[in-house]
């Protein structure tokens, strides 16, 4: 099983950036499939998740009405479309697999690379 984790960067606050998390090994609608990420000094966090059976998406209050989860059944990859970022937006996120939809990271079975976002002026 792999999790590959993409498109962060540096970006001006306002601006959007879109994630990828490819996965391989795995069906993407049989996992619970989130989004966590990790500012330096911080515990890793939840962001975002969608849920495997149905595709129900969930967020964190902090990232509500800015931040667009999705799935892409055919390829596999879990999006997260993150607009009007914030310079506390700025971490490592990572994607990660796990049964359930839960927020605590030891929740998930498998864990892709992290990708960098900064977002600074």
């Amino acid at each position: 099983v792999q999790l590959q984790a993409s498109g962060g960067g540096l970006v001006q606050p306002g601006g959007s950036l879109r994630l990828s998390c490819a996965t391989s090994g795995i069906t993407v609608d049989d996992y619970a499939i989130s989004w966590f990420r990790q500012a330096p000094g911080k515990e890793r966090a939840a962001v975002s998740c969608v849920k495997g059976d149905d595709g129900s998406p969930y967020y964190v209050d902090s990232v509500k009405g800015r931040f667009t989860i999705s799935r892409d059944n055919a390829k596999n990859t879990v999006y997260l479309q993150m607009n009007s970022l914030k310079p506390e937006d700025t971490a490592v996120y990572y994607c990660a697999a796990g049964p359930l939809v839960v927020r605590n990271t030891r929740g998930y079975h498998y864990w892709g690379q992290g990708t960098q976002v900064t977002v600074s002026s």
